[in-house]
């Protein structure tokens, strides 16, 4: 079967499309016919080399993907031949709060992930893709989805309806954040540096929306908008250039979602910024595979149907990533696994 390869820090033109060995299965592994992988903003750090962790050898890289089962190993009990199942970012973070060993390993990061024909997982780090979910759909929810759904329902304070949710930019984690926050009946608000990206968010149920080229104090607005208060939850991305506006956009006992470094980390947060105001600095690293299913289920239930900004055939995987890099896609960029050409 083929399968793509990259070395950290190779770049896209890194990216190799080889024949790819394959082999028995183990006790408790599966065997999935990939059918839809999907893009993060991860897997460009993996190939630019600026990644949390880096291995010497060459990996499969991407998180996120979903397919059928092909065959099951011997032991295999929560899966069978023709399921439909997507991956779990962190194969052995099955519930609960993260612990080291629970995030040791990761898809596309320190281990092969996605981009291939076929993968072979452990059953446990596989999750049933409800009915309502396409394959393309269900692909873009490991990461993306379950990073969003840990930052608005997992680690904040007690979300309810009608809190705002503020949401910096319209990358695949933000929209999805914003799609989830609206079937969840949470008020939302989204920035961006351009208009025609702000009325598309508009159209997907957006409360309010905020150029920050042309607002450039646009913590400033949010509290406008928000009457004073400040949103309830803030999904931080943009890192040191960001996080100073995103502590001071929160509301009292209000929490900062800290998800990405667009624009590098580093940078100091003032303490006292959050104690006056009782805020909450959250690292969030995706989730668990709980979190996985309960994403995929409350999608299917609430009818929220991913964005997806473009489709790649499989050959064209670096123009997929290249696609990526431009920052001109709005939701999530898609590899069809099973388009050959």
């Amino acid at each position: 079967m083929r399968a793509y390869q990259i070395l950290h820090g190779a770049n896209i033109d890194g990216l190799q499309c080889i024949d790819y060995p394959e082999r028995d299965l183990g006790l408790g592994e599966v065997r999935i016919r990939m059918h839809a992988v999907s893009l993060n903003y991860r897997d460009l750090m993996v190939a630019s080399g600026n990644y949390l962790v880096s291995v010497e050898d060459p990996i499969i890289p991407c998180s996120d993907g979903a397919g059928e089962v092909l065959a099951v190993g011997p032991g295999v009990t929560r899966v069978q031949v023709g399921d439909r199942v997507a991956g779990s970012f962190f194969p052995h973070w099955l519930e609960g709060g993260p612990t080291p060993d629970k995030v040791r390993h990761g898809l596309g990061g320190d281990i092969d992930g996605m981009l291939a024909e076929e993968v072979i997982l452990h059953e446990d780090a596989l999750a049933i893709v409800p009915a309502g979910l396409s394959f393309i759909e269900a692909s873009t929810m490991p990461c993306a989805a379950v990073t969003a759904w840990n930052a608005i329902f997992v680690s904040s304070n007690h979300v309810k309806p009608g809190d705002t949710v503020l949401l910096l930019g319209t990358g695949g984690v933000s929209i999805l954040g914003l799609q989830l926050a609206r079937a969840a009946g949470l008020r939302t608000i989204v920035t961006s540096s351009s208009d025609d990206k702000l009325a598309r968010a508009r159209a997907l149920g957006a409360h309010h929306t905020i150029n920050y080229q042309a607002i450039p104090e646009w913590h400033d607005e949010v509290l406008h908008l928000t009457h004073g208060v400040g949103a309830q939850i803030v999904l931080e991305v943009g890192g040191k250039g960001t996080v100073n506006k995103s502590v001071s956009s929160a509301a009292m006992g209000g929490t900062v979602a800290v998800i990405g470094g667009v624009s590098g980390f580093g940078g100091e947060v003032n303490p006292a910024s959050l104690l006056a105001s009782a805020k909450r600095l959250v690292g969030i690293y995706v989730g668990s595979r709980a979190m996985l299913e309960d994403v995929m289920r409350f999608a299917d239930v609430g009818g929220v149907k991913p964005v997806i900004d473009r489709v790649f055939p499989f050959g064209q995987a670096r123009e997929a990533y290249r696609h990526m890099a431009s920052g001109a896609h709005f939701g999530k960029v898609v590899i069809d696994v099973t388009d050959r050409s």
